[in-house]
């Protein structure tokens, strides 16, 4: 019964590091397409995208990261995704700019680290 459990969590962990991935390209494709080219400004760069990104890493990261750490009171993976999603909701609060990119690409890669070191916990413990 545990099985599947834990398989919904490793494709959840899998999942967000997708995701932070995308969020990433979609950082990188915003300045290039915006400040390259001059489209794409107002759908690329809306903070409704930023927002709804942010509340799926709140929710993937918790329903992963966080019951993973309250389970095995191992808490490495929950400070590291942490400061992550703060680091993004920190880009959310600024301007738009170099400042946000940098925030928000830090703040996706230490989240996609928290997953992947998530992961090779609960393989260790299998």
């Amino acid at each position: 019964m545990q099985r599947p459990r834990f398989l919904g969590r490793l494709s959840l962990d899998r999942f967000g590091i997708g995701l932070s991935g995308l969020c990433a390209v979609h950082c990188v494709a915003s300045i290039l397409l915006v400040g390259a080219v001059g489209i794409g400004g107002h759908a690329l760069l809306s903070p409704d995208i930023h927002k709804f990104g942010l509340v799926l890493a709140l929710l993937i990261g918790g329903a992963t990261i966080g019951l993973a750490a309250l389970r095995s009171g191992r808490r490495g993976p929950l400070v590291l995704g942490g400061a992550g999603v703060a680091l993004m909701a920190g880009a959310i609060a600024g301007p738009h700019g170099p400042v946000e990119a940098v925030l928000t690409i830090s703040g996706v890669t230490l989240v996609a680290a928290a997953h992947v070191w998530n992961l090779r916990l609960h393989r260790c413990t299998i």
